[in-house]
């Protein structure tokens, strides 16, 4: 089984004290025991960059170094696999964005969706799920709530 995960899961995994990060690291070990695949596409790696580079002072900001951020984007790019972006994702956002009328920053969700309609991805991985109630082609569940 394919699960993509949202920025958010791998955010956790970078936070040592997040209180998630144990189960989210349990809930990969367990879905790898099970040979599935947990996907990332390029936007999550760019917001990834984003929030971890961000100053620690700003909103949401991890504070990390380029060389430190660098060495965790390339554990990510090893142990997952990505679901490049190319014209049948983008083809696929355009119709989400029109067909749901998204606007704002809805727009990264449904690039997200676009990604996993064309790569057959049913379950995504967010601390968002409610971000997700819109779109019926995939379901969106919270670490604690896989089995």
């Amino acid at each position: 089984m394919l699960w993509l995960f949202d920025i958010n899961i791998f955010l956790r995994i970078v936070e040592k004290n997040s209180p998630l990060r144990q189960v989210i690291l349990q809930m990969i070990l367990m879905l790898r025991s099970r040979n599935d695949v947990i996907c990332f596409t390029p936007q999550i790696l760019s917001e990834f960059w984003n929030v971890c580079t961000r100053p620690a002072s700003a909103r949401g900001g991890l504070g990390l170094s380029l060389a430190e951020t660098d060495r965790k984007v390339s554990l990510i790019e090893k142990h997952f696999r990505l679901l490049p972006d190319n014209l049948a994702t983008f083809q696929e956002w355009r119709k989400i964005v029109r067909d749901f009328g998204i606007s704002g920053v809805q727009v990264y969700d449904a690039k997200l969706v676009a990604s996993m309609t064309v790569y057959r991805v049913a379950n995504l991985v967010t601390l968002n799920t409610k971000d997700f109630k819109r779109f019926p082609q995939i379901k969106a569940i919270e670490p604690k709530d896989i089995t």
